[in-house]
């Protein structure tokens, strides 16, 4: 591993009181637990369309975002903070929720399509290219209603998340905290497959 470096960890969701504690913005949350285990604080920086959150950790430095722009113009936050600071491609991680995938289930991919996720979908487009690493947490799918499946997903995504999946979600921030922690002494492929791995 090269000695000193920094990553830029941006989480997606929805700013504002009323999406707080939906499954949609499971990447706040997550960087959120991160961010508060190191006794960081998030503040507003407007011309990066985000909150931001500094903190260190052995040789490498994290900075954390949650864009302001809501989920669905994530894009126009990654690329202000793209440009401030110059990034590579490589020192991105996305963080996002995924109805695909089982509640607390974490696929960690160094590119892939939006499979369907606006706040990727938005990046993709604006950045022009898919090959920035993501990491999806599983949220589970919407219960099935006979009724139409769009408004089943918006009200699932954008629904709080309950008391049970709280606890099963608490465990896979820990998970995801302490892997991320690990990067100075693990490659990134053993930090994907240790991820991918979990339960």
């Amino acid at each position: 591993m090269h000695k000193h470096k920094t990553l830029y960890i941006v989480g997606l969701g929805n700013p504002g009181k009323k999406y707080l504690n939906s499954r949609h913005n499971i990447g706040f949350i997550a960087l959120e637990r991160f961010s508060n285990n190191h006794n960081s604080k998030f503040v507003i920086k407007n011309k990066l369309k985000s909150f931001q959150s500094e903190l260190k950790i052995g040789e490498t430095d994290f900075k954390l975002f949650m864009p302001i722009t809501y989920m669905n113009s994530s894009g126009d936050a990654v690329k202000a903070i793209f440009d401030w600071y110059s990034i590579e491609i490589d020192q991105l991680i996305i963080i996002v929720d995924d109805i695909d995938l089982p509640l607390g289930k974490i696929r960690f991919r160094k590119k892939g399509g939006s499979g369907g996720h606006n706040g990727l979908k938005s990046i993709i487009n604006i950045l022009k290219t898919k090959d920035f690493k993501r990491i999806r947490i599983g949220i589970g799918s919407p219960p099935n209603i006979k009724e139409d499946k769009q408004i089943n997903t918006v009200s699932h995504v954008l629904g709080n998340i309950s008391i049970d999946e709280k606890l099963t979600l608490e465990k896979t921030y820990l998970k995801l905290i302490d892997s991320l922690e690990k990067i100075n002494s693990c490659s990134i492929d053993e930090i994907i497959s240790d991820l991918n791995s979990f339960r």
